[in-house]
């Protein structure tokens, strides 16, 4: 009996050459939906006014950084004028590269709230990555957290889907 390893994806093989990219300009979409069970009370368009990807030199070497990825929004929080960023500890490639899974933080009013995004790689090219996904977040704990509410319009919610689409060049 032979035993076969399969090969599995790298980060080398899913994301771009080292270095660090920025999203293109007018090439980024955010969207934040509050959703109450299966149907969604209020959506709106949200500015990504910066988003980066960095990847480092060699991400399996253990001596270096892991590949990360920053985005940050304008007006997701209408009520606080700091900006909100999501920061990414760790990336994990799934469903052999073709997507990824961010855990990560995303700094609301000065609070750090845990979160996951999931992305599914759309294009990749040696010096350009395009990238879709969502996070959800449960509304009332992060309600409870930050004091965050998605509109001055009291909606009911229970759930947060904050979409974001990029093209890191």
């Amino acid at each position: 009996m032979t035993t076969v390893t399969l090969p599995t994806a790298t980060f080398a093989a899913v994301l771009p050459h080292p270095g660090r990219y920025a999203v293109a300009p007018d090439r980024s979409l955010a969207e934040l939906t509050a959703w109450y069970g299966p149907l969604p009370t209020h959506r709106r368009r949200v500015t990504l006014t910066d988003a980066t990807l960095t990847v480092p030199d060699d991400p399996t070497v253990p001596e270096h950084p892991a590949p990360t990825l920053r985005f940050e929004f304008e007006d997701l929080d209408r009520t606080d004028d700091t900006p909100t960023v999501l920061t990414s500890d760790t990336i994990e490639l799934l469903d052999g590269g073709r997507k990824l899974q961010l855990t990560g933080d995303l700094n609301l009013r000065g609070v750090r709230f845990p979160a996951l995004l999931r992305l599914r790689v759309v294009e990749r090219a040696d010096h350009r990555l395009l990238v879709v996904g969502t996070a959800l977040l449960p509304y009332r704990l992060l309600r409870r957290a930050t004091g965050f509410r998605p509109s001055r319009l009291p909606r009911p919610a229970t759930r947060l889907r904050l979409l974001v689409a990029a093209e890191f060049a």
